[in-house]
């Protein structure tokens, strides 16, 4: 395996030894770039897959906003959303409240595409994490969601306290 950008990882020793934040940034690394790929596979892009996913959900959010939700920048935004609406998959209004603002709208097309989509997609992302024993399951799941709300609640106040004692 190489060194992921976490430094040399022949020097931790055998993998099945290493810290459990050290795994869990080994798998969180490896996994976008595969889970891009299994996307692609499927003739979508995957920056269009997740916006039009968001949107599904939450139609009519403002461009800066979807950046900001979907962890990219404005511009990637732009750009993903120029192709999507080229190919009829959403269309940019002008927001009744802000006449200056727009707002991203799923059409029905788009609809289409990601009904067609979502269920290919999610099976072949399933068979990614079909590694947990039913056992271990209930052990994973409190992992995540505890990792997840330490994450959420992180701050850097908390960063500035450990720095300074």
């Amino acid at each position: 395996m190489e060194n992921l950008g976490l430094g040399d990882l022949k020097a931790l020793g055998p993998m099945e030894e290493w810290p459990v934040g050290r795994l869990f940034a080994a798998a969180s690394r490896l996994s976008g770039p595969i889970v891009w790929r299994i996307i692609e596979k499927h003739g979508i892009s995957p920056a269009g897959f997740f916006l039009l996913r968001l949107l599904i959900t939450e139609d009519g959010l403002r461009p800066g906003e979807v950046a900001k939700r979907l962890l990219v920048t404005p511009a990637t935004v732009t750009s993903v959303v120029d192709t999507l609406e080229r190919n009829g998959h959403v269309r940019r209004e002008r927001s009744y409240r802000d006449r200056r603002g727009v707002m991203l709208l799923i059409t029905d097309s788009g609809r289409r595409l990601l009904a067609e989509k979502s269920q290919p997609i999610g099976q072949d992302l399933a068979r990614l994490y079909d590694v947990v024993d039913e056992g271990d399951e209930a052990a994973v799941r409190r992992f995540l969601l505890n990792l997840i709300k330490k994450f959420e609640n992180y701050s850097h106040d908390e960063e500035a306290k450990g720095d300074g004692e």
